[in-house]
């Protein structure tokens, strides 16, 4: 398994150089960026990876930084670290999604925590992406009436209702159920229930 990613965003360059130097030896891979709009600029990252990102910067701030990065619908956990840190400031950032808010100078097991937090926090939001976009594939699989008939029995209503609801037979409803169990792969109406909020299906409309 390849080493999670520590991305560094500072623009002073021996902060760069030892914090390089603390998280190769933890062993991280390490890349570093002088501003935020060079990390903007990087190609997306394949497996786990985290920011740790200093807070004031030139042009883009750690701040505007982590704005930009949580309107990009795949946000990466982030670790601010700042020598001229504020209540406000770090309030902000962890309201933010910030994992920890380090001030200059912090100690290196406090640093090496807060990486490690951040990192199983994004295996942990990749897995979930990885659930939700199987759960998809198999909806994908389903026709639009066996969807139909899938959001309406994750509802709790009885093949009679369901069938009064799309204008079908009750034997109809029976058989689409069937298939829905069949191609999601689900062992009971519960199984159903939590495969249709993992993808935010809802009821059709009459």
């Amino acid at each position: 398994m390849k080493a999670p990613v520590v991305f560094v965003v500072d623009d002073d360059p021996s902060v760069r150089k030892s914090l390089t130097r603390v998280m190769t030896r933890a062993g991280y891979t390490v890349q570093t960026f002088a501003s935020a709009r060079d990390f903007m600029a990087r190609a997306p990252s394949e497996g786990p990876c985290c920011v740790v990102l200093d807070v004031r910067m030139p042009g883009l701030t750690g701040l505007d930084l982590q704005e930009a990065l949580g309107g990009t619908g795949r946000p990466i956990p982030i670790v601010f670290i700042t020598g001229h840190g504020d209540i406000s400031m770090s309030v902000r950032a962890m309201k933010a999604g910030a994992v920890d808010f380090l001030t200059k100078p912090f100690d290196v097991a406090s640093l090496l925590a807060a990486i490690e937090r951040a990192v199983a926090k994004d295996v942990k939001d990749r897995g979930e992406e990885g659930r939700t976009a199987d759960v998809l594939a198999r909806v994908r699989r389903l026709t639009p009436r066996e969807t139909e008939v899938f959001a309406l029995v994750v509802t709790g209503m009885l093949n009679k209702q369901i069938a009064g609801k799309l204008g079908i037979g009750e034997k109809t409803v029976k058989v689409h159920r069937a298939r829905v169990m069949e191609k999601m792969r689900a062992g009971s109406v519960a199984e159903l229930v939590r495969l249709a909020d993992a993808v935010g299906l809802s009821a059709p409309t009459a």
